[in-house]
């Protein structure tokens, strides 16, 4: 087995194999050993959500630092997200105080922040997202395994991929025949948990490729997820107190064509973005991977695409490969606005989460289009992205997000 920090099926975003494995058999056994106590497990969050035990921690941190043992960080650190700094940036602009929390000089991921005088001030500490005081949304117990997220989805109306988990090969041949026999086209496999298209094979169109990328999610994953390949891009819709406050179409590395020049020269082209040479986007590479790309598309580095064309070089979304995000909130059709609301304020009840939907056109109602739907949820997820988008309209993601924890605070 690669190493993660050497393993190409992880692309930028790379986790130890045998601690993700681990991780997901244990919180499946987890899930399935404790599941008839959910109701009491369901009583002791609200009752102590009532006495809101997280603000003993700010007078620890304060006696912690009097030991030299905490610090307050009031500015963010070179090794802080770009998630954080939106926060920081959005807290600032709103007159919300807010430190980090550092133990033995080295930041931990939690915050304090604090807004209004000593006599009416609130107090909300949080871990990555802050989010509004109260017993935790019922859908955190589930949102993040995928298999879960599309039974629910499916009874509630919700389009979502046909498929289902397995964890043997037998399985896994199982779904994919009955996926190809009821609507042609391919499929793809994935883990059951996890994000950021680790360990994710799309384009399956036979047995031989089934099995390999089957294999390949369950280095990570011992339930894998085999399910349609659905139609079009990755969309994400970020849905912050039941609103929508941005939509990206989440784009893999690619060029497009103008009609006279090569895949070659567009890519060189493309490269002297002043954008992809700084700490967010990054250079479209050409390496094996993008080569392995062009030839799924009968394309070589000498092609020359059609004006228009799109010519994927990959087709991880994240940056760290050279993925791009293009911001389309005022393209997105009414209908699929509502969709991704529905999704936030019902399916979920939930106050901050990340969709990813892909949809051919989303500029079109997603009823009126065919292999469409959901493929994940994330329940903490990288609001940064609809700040710094390479093309379209920046949106405050951050912002909305502290007028839903502190609506007294907003601008």
């Amino acid at each position: 087995m690669l190493h993660s920090y050497q393993c190409p099926d992880c692309g930028a975003n790379p986790v130890n194999h045998r601690a993700a494995r681990a991780e997901v058999r244990a919180e499946m056994i987890m899930d399935t050993v404790f599941s008839p106590l959910a109701p009491l497990h369901r009583a002791a969050e609200v009752f102590f959500a009532r006495l809101r035990p997280e603000l003993l921690i700010p007078p620890i941190i304060t006696f912690l630092s009097w030991l030299g043992i905490a610090q307050k960080l009031k500015a963010p650190v070179e090794s802080d997200t770009y998630r954080t700094r939106v926060l920081w940036d959005a807290a600032h602009a709103r007159g919300i105080a807010l430190y980090h929390l550092a133990l033995f000089g080295q930041p931990t991921s939690v915050f304090v922040a604090r807004y209004g005088g000593s006599g009416n001030g609130r107090t909300v500490v949080y871990t990555h997202e802050p989010r509004p005081a109260g017993p935790p949304s019922r859908s955190l117990d589930w949102m993040d395994n995928k298999l879960v997220m599309a039974q629910r989805f499916r009874a509630a109306g919700i389009p979502v991929p046909r498929g289902g988990a397995c964890h043997s090969a037998k399985q896994s041949l199982e779904i994919f025949h009955s996926i190809i026999r009821e609507g042609g086209g391919a499929a793809i496999a994935k883990p059951i948990l996890g994000s950021r298209s680790r360990h994710t094979v799309i384009h399956i169109t036979t047995d031989q490729e089934l099995l390999h990328a089957f294999h390949v999610a369950q280095e990570i994953s011992p339930w894998v997820i085999v399910e349609e390949e659905l139609v079009g891009m990755v969309y994400r819709a970020t849905v912050i107190g039941g609103k929508v406050v941005g939509v990206l179409r989440r784009e893999p590395p690619h060029v497009t064509g103008d009609g006279t020049s090569t895949v070659k020269q567009l890519i060189i082209e493309e490269n002297k973005n002043p954008l992809r040479h700084g700490p967010i986007f990054h250079p479209l590479l050409m390496d094996l991977e993008a080569k392995s790309e062009l030839k799924r598309q009968g394309l070589t580095w000498d092609s020359v695409p059609a004006r228009g064309q799109m010519v994927a070089l990959n087709q991880k979304v994240g940056r760290g490969e050279g993925a791009s995000n293009a911001d389309v909130t005022d393209e997105t059709h009414p209908e699929n606005i509502k969709l991704f609301e529905k999704i936030g304020k019902v399916a979920l009840a939930d106050p901050l989460v990340g969709i990813d939907f892909i949809i051919n056109d989303i500029a079109k109602p997603w009823n009126e289009q065919k292999a469409c739907g959901v493929i994940e949820c994330n329940a903490m997820p990288f609001i940064d992205l609809h700040h710094y988008p390479l093309t379209g309209k920046p949106r405050d993601a951050a912002g909305a997000l502290w007028d839903i924890v502190f609506p007294e605070a907003k601008k």
